[in-house]
């Protein structure tokens, strides 16, 4: 395959070899191959509707075109790092094929500045839509978690110190919370990329009557760019994918992190299928979770991936710059990482196994109702202050006297304030906290049967949609 450069003419000397393999981007880049040919397919049928080629080349040129991809796809194509990328190893193969002046007037009309805009957004379109299946799939492994475990009572946290008790199907919850988020997210980015680059040549435009419309048309897009510098310049989608893709990181982290505690001994709220996890070379007692500890780690480098591009395109004049090239290598390692890591925590979450027992046990400890106590003084007519400060009292007593609160008597809460009756020893179980919290968004049972059928209607709208 020829290594001759498409813009050889202006120069006199042959390009140094470590120049050529500084700027390539062929390594990467060649993931683009099957968004690039479908490109290259709507630009040409669009040339010879407006009479730029004629027809016969047009079927010619998609005939090779479609030679390209096939050898491409069978693994007989071979890569030349010196043709630097991806469109012109595609052209210069395409060249072989059909012959120089042929090919040659695939390019008619466009750059490689809106060939590459074109190509990152077919392949954004297409990788969110992945992402946000697998999401959908965690999704639905926790939902199916918080349904078989919906009256499960376990103690909450802040500060990582035993705060209330909380039913642990409304944690869960809280990850879809956010993974709907997430999902939503990239509902949005996709609409803000889902625009026709394609037509805006190297900057300003081409001076060809093309038909723009129909190329977005035949490729998907729902609107064209409306400013040839800005379309050949932008990746803000590119960086909103990397946000977005470090933000789902972020939720999963977290949860991996809780994962990593609940299955620990000390915890023990939690136990991990052996298939998701591994052992140690030297202690046979070992079962590490090194599934959610990897995740945890990746996410850094998905972070790192979005700080990258966001310090390169902070100083870039207008238009297209060198510079924008680093934006492919992030966003690939992003989207690897991000499908990596959803697909194996689906199943990891749909395995594992609830000790409820336990972690039931656990939320009666801690003087976990506290409020509730405090609370209850204020329906007695006390400032939640004073309140606070009665039950502080009471629980500083406990633990002088190594004390719960079931522990005392109706004489020992009284004599703390006479405020205090029978009614205050049935305000002393997880349950009865978890039942208390009856408002919207909360914790008590019906609430959070409201909002797992809320999301469930959500995630079911979701699918249909994805599946329309």
């Amino acid at each position: 395959m020829s290594t001759q450069k498409p813009w050889g003419g202006r120069f006199s000397e042959q390009t140094d070899r470590l120049v050529e393999e500084f700027t390539a981007s062929i390594n990467f880049d060649q993931r683009f191959y099957n968004e690039d040919i479908r490109g290259s397919i709507a630009h040409c049928r669009m040339l010879s509707a407006c009479g730029i080629l004629a027809s016969t080349e047009a079927d010619q040129i998609i005939a090779g075109l479609e030679t390209v991809r096939r050898e491409i796809e069978t693994g007989k194509f071979v890569f030349s790092v010196p043709l630097e990328d991806i469109h012109m190893n595609i052209e210069a193969r395409l060249t072989e094929l059909i012959g120089p002046e042929l090919a040659g007037k695939l390019h008619t009309a466009r750059s490689r500045n809106d060939q590459v805009a074109l190509d990152i957004r077919l392949y954004l379109k297409k990788e969110m839509e992945k992402i946000q299946e697998l999401l959908r799939n965690l999704v639905k492994a926790l939902i199916k978690q918080a349904d078989a475990n919906g009256n499960v009572v376990m103690p909450g946290f802040t500060h990582l110190q035993q705060a209330q008790p909380v039913l642990f199907a409304h944690h869960l919850l809280a990850y879809v919370e956010m993974f709907s988020r997430d999902y939503q997210r990239l509902e949005n980015t996709g609409k803000q990329i889902d625009r026709l680059p394609l037509g805006s040549g190297a900057l300003a435009g081409t001076s060809f009557p093309i038909d723009r419309q129909m190329v977005a048309d035949e490729l998907g897009f729902a609107a064209l760019t409306a400013n040839s510098m800005d379309a050949v310049s932008d990746r803000d989608g590119v960086m909103e994918m990397l946000f977005s893709g470090s933000l789902i990181m972020l939720h999963l982290s977290r949860f991996c992190e809780e994962l990593v505690l609940w299955s620990s001994v000390q915890f023990n709220f939690v136990t991990l299928a052996d298939s998701f996890c591994t052992g140690s070379s030297i202690m046979p007692q070992k079962k590490n979770p090194d599934v959610p500890e990897l995740i945890r780690g990746k996410c850094g480098r998905v972070v790192g991936d979005l700080v990258s591009l966001m310090v390169t395109m902070k100083s870039l004049p207008l238009a297209y710059n060198k510079d924008m090239q680093e934006d492919k290598e992030p966003l690939f390692d992003c989207l690897d990482t991000v499908k990596g890591s959803l697909a194996i925590m689906a199943p990891l979450v749909e395995s594992m196994t609830v000790n409820r027992q336990q972690m039931a046990a656990q939320a009666e400890y801690g003087f976990s109702t506290a409020t509730e106590i405090a609370d209850y003084l204020v329906r007695r007519g006390l400032p939640f202050r004073q309140a606070h400060e009665i039950v502080g009292n009471i629980v500083a007593y406990c633990l002088e006297k190594e004390l719960e609160f079931r522990d005392l008597t109706l004489a020992d809460w009284q004599g703390f304030s006479a405020c205090f009756d029978e009614q205050v020893l049935s305000l002393l179980s997880a349950d009865d906290s978890v039942r208390s919290k009856d408002v919207y968004g909360g914790t008590a049972p019906q609430q959070v049967e409201q909002q797992l059928k809320r999301l469930k209607m959500f995630w079911e709208v979701a699918e249909k949609s994805e599946n329309s």
